[in-house]
């Protein structure tokens, strides 16, 4: 035998990114229940997609940071 031993390393992320979906589904269907359009859903699409930017970055200005 040969000394060809090798490690894998798994690393388990699905916890956390089922949070993040459900909250991307969420934030999708709450943006476009005030859309009308087709081009209004997708922009509400595309909000849902970095809606976290918009809050860090309010929490960071109520900070005063």
């Amino acid at each position: 035998m040969t000394g060809n031993n090798k490690t894998i390393k798994i690393v388990d992320r699905g916890s956390s990114g089922f949070v993040l979906f459900v909250a991307y589904v969420g934030v999708a269907i709450y943006f476009i229940q005030e859309a009308s359009g087709f081009w209004a859903v997708i922009l509400a699409l595309l909000k849902a997609a970095v809606w976290p930017a918009y809050v860090l970055y309010h929490v960071l200005q109520l900070l005063h940071a």
